[in-house]
């Protein structure tokens, strides 16, 4: 017998879990997900431009081929609509990367992560704005424009999984995909007050297109609350064969393990993590959220590990996957480029061997200096972003508490250093600046250690009482 909701019920508005339990018992469909997310869309995208490509009749296809099996066959998602990252093929919808040089091409066939998400019941209905080649962490291209921050229309929703970040703030998603090289998953979780996660290397399967063994760019997932996010993480895992990093599903349920009401017994937090300046209001709030849980029982005291060599090995081997991967596309359409891209990619041709063997010794002697400190601290809590949302006229931050930047990453060290280190991440809201604008936490466990990041990000979370912030409206603010 179906289970009858009120009619009144707004769905956008409920968790992921929620909806997923609902789904699971036969109390909505995916057909219906489908109406109220379109409903919803045409309501709020307009004002901040986040979900920028539409595949409605390609969803419904696809959701009613699963309603033809029961429900307990239906996946892990069992039929929860997902939004794409525009820099994943999905196929038969436009897969532009952001750029002018792909606008106008409808993918033949969708990238790994795609198929195993349809594969474990989710349904791709939309594609979500990025910065081209999700270079830069401010969310605006040449096909598509900018993405504004739904807290403050005026103000960027960081990058480059901004799209993603914005339709989950303001109810346009439940759980959205997006990726991470210097921060994409957690900087906008920051800006937009929703929670993005990096996995370690290898948890999510992922299309090869050139490095065929890089740990830098990763895929994961992103949500509104911890629990949602590791509900979609249990249907992102897996290893698949066309990925040869990709690593076995372990056994253990992520979900699970943000229920399971495990807290740290001893967490570090760092203001700067030694090696970035960090704007005075978010550095005070980060320490007020970790002093917060002293009142817990957990044992928190100010430390970092050495990490005093990452700027020079975050730019050379960042510079080394863009020559790697994109070279050819310099040669060939350089007109086409934006004036970061360009550079990012001239800087990776230009090094020499003797640079690049450098900066690969900095990076192990990086990871084993931030594996032997997470053996003595359970959790390491960092400011996520260095600044508050900026205006979207402005491409990046040039400078941060009285530090002049050199380059448009610059800003982005205190993340890229986690990339570094190949451990896990997640960005958590923690505050509001004097402005009203979301402020996120950064959380670091070990490498691989996905089911303890997530039960202490949940703990966190529920201490800090920052778990139901969105979805919103887009707050359309205007000059005066």
């Amino acid at each position: 017998m179906r289970h009858i909701i009120s009619p009144m019920t707004d769905l956008t508005r409920l968790t992921a879990v929620e909806v997923s339990n609902l789904l699971r018992i036969g109390a909505v469909s995916p057909l219906e997900c489908l109406d109220a997310l379109e409903k919803r869309i045409a309501a709020v995208n307009a004002p901040v431009n986040a979900l920028v490509t539409l595949c409605f009749e390609r969803a419904r296809k696809h959701a009613a081929r699963l309603m033809e099996r029961p429900a307990h066959e239906r996946g892990r998602l069992g039929g929860l609509p997902v939004p794409i990252k525009d820099l994943c093929d999905v196929a038969g919808v436009r897969s532009t990367q952001g750029s002018p040089i792909f606008k106008d091409v409808i993918a033949a066939e969708s990238d790994i992560v795609v198929r195993h998400l349809e594969g474990e019941g989710g349904v791709v209905y939309a594609m979500s704005n990025t910065p081209e080649f999700g270079a830069g962490a401010h969310t605006f291209n040449e096909v598509f424009g900018v993405t504004c921050n739904p807290w403050d229309t005026r103000l960027s929703a960081s990058g480059s999984s901004g799209g993603a970040a914005v339709a989950l703030a303001t109810g346009m998603a439940w759980v959205a995909h997006g990726s991470d090289l210097g921060g994409s998953l957690r900087n906008p979780a920051s800006f937009c007050g929703v929670v993005g996660m990096r996995p370690s290397p290898g948890r999510v399967a992922a299309s090869v297109y050139s490095k065929i063994d890089g740990t830098l760019g990763v895929e994961g997932p992103m949500a509104r609350n911890v629990a949602d996010l590791a509900f979609l993480f249990d249907a992102m895992v897996g290893a698949e064969a066309g990925d040869p990093l990709s690593l076995p599903r372990e056994d253990v349920s992520y979900l699970a393990a943000t229920r399971s009401g495990w807290k740290p017994k001893r967490v570090a937090v760092s203001r700067d993590l030694g090696i970035s300046p960090v704007d005075p209001e978010i550095a005070a709030l980060v320490l007020a959220a970790a002093r917060k849980l002293e009142a817990e029982g957990v044992i928190v005291e100010e430390a970092h590990p050495d990490l005093a060599d990452a700027m020079n090995a975050v730019q050379t081997l960042r510079a080394l996957s863009y020559a790697t991967g994109m070279r050819q596309l310099l040669a060939d359409h350089r007109d086409k480029l934006k004036p970061e891209v360009i550079w990012n990619i001239e800087k990776g041709l230009k090094l020499t061997g003797d640079e690049i063997a450098r900066a690969e010794a900095q990076r192990g002697t990086l990871f084993r200096r931030m594996h032997a400190f997470l053996d003595t601290y359970d959790l390491l809590l960092c400011p996520t972003t260095i600044v508050p949302p900026f205006p979207v006229e402005i491409r990046y931050p040039t400078h941060c508490a009285g530090k002049e930047f050199s380059s448009y990453v610059d800003w982005l060290l205190i993340v890229g250093t986690i990339t570094l280190c190949a451990c896990p991440a997640i960005s958590i809201p923690c505050g509001f600046t004097q402005g009203n604008m979301p402020v996120g936490l950064q959380i670091v466990a070990p490498n691989r250690g996905e089911a303890k990041l997530l039960a202490g990000a949940a703990f966190i979370e529920k201490v800090l009482g920052l778990g139901a912030l969105t979805p919103i409206e887009p707050r359309v603010t205007h000059e005066t």
